[in-house]
């Protein structure tokens, strides 16, 4: 069973994706990249990207990672902040520990194109 079945199919990834942003929107390291930005494009890019990387149905139609997040100039904190407050969405909906723990494995390799070079 894939992780994506495991916490819930959709229903759990919209979820999680949903409390995400409200969390990383209210981090006052994190909120200056989201501001002016259309919250509702990024929420649907963020559950079709997460449910595919979990192994889910999704196909992520985003623009290439590298090329988004370079320019911004994000920093391993940044990063890291980033995905605790994904897998802390994620715990929140009750997702056992090792599931949550397979996928931030699945999302760590993502650094080197989303840190800043």
């Amino acid at each position: 069973m894939s992780s994506y079945e495991t916490i819930g199919g959709a229903a759990a990834v919209e979820a999680a994706v949903d409390d995400f942003y409200v969390r990383v929107t209210a981090d006052p390291s994190l909120a200056p990249y989201f501001a002016g930005r259309d919250i509702p494009a990024l929420k649907k890019h963020q559950r079709d990207f997460i449910a595919a990387a979990i192994g889910g149905p999704e196909t992520y139609k985003g623009r290439e990672m590298r090329s988004v997040h370079q320019p911004l100039g994000i920093t391993d904190a940044h990063f890291d902040a980033v995905v605790g407050h994904l897998l802390a969405a994620i715990s929140g909906l009750g997702v056992a520990a090792p599931t949550a723990a397979d996928i931030g494995a699945a999302l760590a390799p993502l650094r080197s194109d989303v840190v800043a070079a």
